[in-house]
């Protein structure tokens, strides 16, 4: 359980400083990378404040970095460009795990 919190701590702490440093050029110009950066300091937020569990915590990341991934992957079928298709899918997908944060940072936890 401690090497847990150790490794969430660790990730939350690199994962927005890494996000921040790659995405702060770019983020004006980008949707999907100023969302992205977004919901990874919703995120964050929400463990600082204690919204959210650890567990959540880290549940919520595995989930942005699966998307981050495909995303990437998107992006090097096309030589860095994303088709209108892929930009709806991802905005679906980024809509969807907004909602997930929103959820978990707002439900009540008995005890």
């Amino acid at each position: 359980m401690k090497l847990l919190k150790y490794v969430l701590v660790a990730a939350l702490t690199a994962a927005p400083a890494l996000t921040i440093a790659q995405a702060a050029p770019v983020q004006a110009k980008n949707p999907i990378v100023k969302r992205e950066f977004n919901q990874q300091r919703r995120i964050g937020n929400g463990i600082r404040r204690g919204a959210l569990t650890p567990r959540q915590g880290v549940r919520l990341e595995r989930r942005q970095m699966r998307m981050h991934r495909q995303i990437r992957a998107m992006r090097a079928r096309h030589n860095g460009r994303l088709t209108m298709r892929e930009r709806r899918i991802i905005h679906r997908r980024q809509m969807i795990a907004s909602r997930h944060i929103y959820r978990a940072r707002r439900m009540h936890r008995i005890g």
